[in-house]
């Protein structure tokens, strides 16, 4: 009788994950593991040297030669080094030998990468340190560890040590809001991220015939097609059985991997799809797109197909993007993004939202510099994405709570009432009473903020670091004026209400695409328009900040 493979069967095979650990190490070196996972506890040698035992003897049961530790360095793609487990024995032969010390550090090259001039030739060390709070995973017959990359002088020299940082500030001044407020229970606070990945498919047979799409990754001359995206009819189409069996095979190699690959369709674009993760915290979510990117076009070679994830493949249709759907939340569970119920709750949902609202206006610039790239340049401003001008979508209901406080006014919501904060009644928001604006750059969709300036080869460190790092500013400003605060109440209405006052600037409901806006925005505004990376690079993204 045959017996059917379902997905739970096989999901994460290839990682050693918390059930693996769980399975292959004492309970106490688990629960020291977990600590430093958790709590960033430090820790020992004796410990690493049990993980890395387990790893070894989990990794070449299911036929791994070699282990390498797997970076990001600033290439926007990733890096490893392969070192075989095998050690010589005194009779000639070999064992399979794996220490913490090999787990916990390694030394490649430091000066043969982008390193901002950090590095020269003649000063080429450099140093990856394990990442515990990312999964060890195979990809072939090698083990990768997730690490962090920096100089012997312990510059980071990647995008994942400034991208754990960033979460690291965000949750350290977030947790002094939540303390204000009253949460003694939360002992983290975690930003989260679902990146929705596009892409186009081809014929690799038409593909080779292309020098422009081989050398460039995109068309540099070439007449229209007889058919293109006019009448729309690709999007949500019937997915061809090429293009089905393709999915079918990405989506078991990524659920291998622990990538929870949820959504799956067609694009606008002819030969365009899209591919949407359920949420993962942010520095997973990063390592999980890098090998998504990865193994999408792995897969594609073995299907007779190219993917190409250029912004801007073909001219007169819609270019791929990558939307970073980003919330935070505490480590029980509670959206900090999303409404609340009672008067307070709704209180610190404001304050929340307008640290956001504050990070985005003050940071506008290194935002958009955090998706600046050749490729992306092509496709801001197009009929698909938002133009170069960043701003933010809160929708209506928000957006007239936020005019009221501003004015002193009744919200004429469910039942109208001067909104104090904290003091009188605040109406129930609800998550969903708004449309949709997929002309902005920043919009607010119920429980989090989708950042939709990503190009489709972009990593999304980048713009995690700054929108992690501009929110735990905004946040800390806060702390330290409620702290020393005489009167809480009246100290968190009037904060709300200056940052509402000081930052409305950079909040727009309606079509972004409307030439009149981008004239209101630069002209009337005062925000920036940096159309290409070009005239991006020069500034240093505090043109706009206020010291507020």
């Amino acid at each position: 009788m045959k017996t059917t493979t379902t997905v739970p069967d096989y999901f994460g095979c290839d990682v050693f994950d918390d059930r693996v650990m769980k399975a292959t190490l004492s309970a106490k070196v688990y629960a020291s593991l977990r600590r430093t996972i958790d709590e960033g506890a430090e820790l020992d040698a004796g410990v690493a040297n049990a993980v890395a035992e387990a790893m070894k003897e989990w990794a070449v049961g299911k036929g791994a030669t070699h282990f390498t530790h797997w970076f990001q360095p600033l290439t926007g793609i990733t890096a490893e080094k392969h070192d075989s487990f095998i050690s010589p024995s005194p009779d000639g032969g070999v064992i399979m030998e794996f220490s913490g010390k090999e787990l916990i550090k390694g030394e490649p090259d430091a000066s043969s990468f982008p390193s901002g001039g950090l590095r020269a030739t003649f000063e080429a060390r450099g140093y990856t340190a394990w990442d515990p709070t990312s999964y060890a995973f195979l990809k072939g017959n090698t083990l990768c560890i997730p690490t962090a990359f920096c100089s012997y002088g312990g510059h980071a020299l990647d995008k994942k040590t400034p991208l754990l940082r960033s979460m690291e500030a965000l949750s350290k001044q977030a947790l002094r809001i939540l303390r204000l407020f009253g949460n003694t229970t939360a002992k983290r606070v975690i930003s989260s991220v679902g990146p929705e990945q596009e892409y186009f498919l081809i014929s690799k047979e038409m593909y080779d015939k292309r020098p422009d799409l081989r050398f460039t990754g995109r068309t540099l001359f070439g007449s229209k097609p007889p058919k293109g995206q006019e009448l729309d009819d690709h999007y949500f189409g019937v997915i061809k059985p090429g293009v089905q069996a393709y999915m079918k095979d990405l989506n078991e190699e990524l659920w291998k991997l622990g990538i929870l690959a949820k959504t799956e369709h067609n694009e606008v674009a002819p030969a365009q799809h899209e591919l949407a993760p359920i949420y993962s915290t942010t520095n997973i979510a990063t390592d999980h797109n890098q090998l998504t990117m990865e193994i999408m076009q792995k897969v594609a070679a073995k299907h007779g197909l190219v993917c190409l994830l250029h912004e801007k493949p073909f001219a007169g249709v819609n270019g791929s993007g990558k939307h970073n759907n980003w919330s935070i939340a505490t480590d029980n569970g509670q959206n900090l993004l999303s409404p609340g119920d009672t008067p307070y709750e709704n209180a610190q949902f404001l304050l929340f939202l307008c640290a956001v609202i504050k990070a985005v206006d003050d940071y506008q610039d290194l935002l958009r510099l955090s998706v600046a790239t050749a490729g992306n340049d092509h496709r801001l401003g197009a009929n698909e994405a938002p133009p170069a001008v960043i701003s933010m979508f809160l929708g209506d209901e928000l957006n007239a709570v936020l005019e009221a406080i501003d004015t002193d006014t009744p919200y004429a919501g469910t039942e109208k009432t001067v909104m104090k904060l904290g003091v009188d009644v605040l109406p129930k928001f609800n998550r969903d009473t708004t449309d949709r604006n997929r002309t902005s750059p920043f919009a607010f969709t119920g429980n989090k903020f989708e950042f939709r300036m990503l190009g489709s080869s972009n990593s999304i460190a980048c713009a995690n670091i700054m929108l992690n790092s501009a929110v735990a500013e905004s946040l800390k400003i806060y702390a330290d004026r409620l702290e020393g605060a005489e009167n809480f109440e009246d100290a968190l209405h009037a904060m709300i209400k200056k940052t509402i006052r000081d930052h409305k600037r950079i909040i727009f409901n309606g079509n972004g695409y409307d030439d009149a806006w981008i004239k209101e925005a630069t002209e009337v505004r005062g925000l920036s328009n940096y159309r290409t990376t070009a005239f991006q690079l020069p500034h240093d993204g505090r043109l706009h900040a206020s010291p507020s």
